[in-house]
């Protein structure tokens, strides 16, 4: 069955964010900002506000189990920004190039909604998509097949007539495991190729 539509994770695949962009000059060394990340503002925890948690209610609960860090929580929160950095090289013109054959663009990211606010509009990358799906304002996190029934259900996809593309391996066989095919994400070069290997775009 042909392609038809186009989903793209956000973070690592269109646009950069890294907690060391912050975490490292805050702590003065990337060791420091590891160990924080690794046994205190950890993937598990920020999930649950990519999962709809309100900040506010994360911070209140990690500062009762870490006093001694209360600050440094909240700074992660505070100064979020600071994790972002660029769009992915050349992921902007491969959107563009994907668009103007005519495919359907989407995106489906886990993310929270209280931080991708301040984003959305940051980035150019964004609206070139025909619409999304954000995590955090849907109370559903990838890979959990409600997420992707969710998608599809919205946008009215078909899911043997999408590809989903995510740098995240448990959420590409998430999708492969609902019946959406997917490519995990390592560079828009190594993309290209596979997009073209599977007939989205010419040899």
């Amino acid at each position: 069955m042909a392609v038809k539509t186009i989903i793209f994770d956000f973070g690592a695949v269109l646009v950069d964010w890294n907690p060391h962009r912050l975490l490292d000059k805050y702590f003065g060394s990337k060791e420091k900002a590891q160990w924080f990340i690794d046994n205190i503002c950890t993937t598990e925890w920020n999930s649950q506000m990519d999962g709809g948690k309100p900040f506010a209610q994360g911070i209140a609960e990690l500062s009762a189990r870490y006093p001694e860090y209360a600050a440094d929580i909240q700074v992660y929160f505070d100064r979020w920004i600071e994790m972002m950095g660029d769009e992915i090289p050349g992921m902007r013109d491969l959107v563009l190039e994907l668009k103007s054959r005519g495919y359907r663009l989407l995106g489906l990211t886990n993310w929270s909604s209280e931080t991708f606010c301040q984003v959305r509009h940051r980035y150019p990358v964004f609206d070139l998509l025909d619409g999304m799906l954000v995590s955090g304002e849907e109370h559903l996190l990838k890979p959990s097949a409600a997420i992707f029934q969710r998608l599809t259900e919205r946008f009215g996809l078909t899911p043997s007539e999408c590809i989903f593309i995510d740098d995240n391996a448990a959420n590409v066989e998430g999708s492969i495991a609902f019946g959406i095919p997917a490519i995990r994400f390592e560079s828009a070069e190594s993309l290209r190729a596979e997009l073209r290997s599977r007939g989205v775009l010419p040899l």
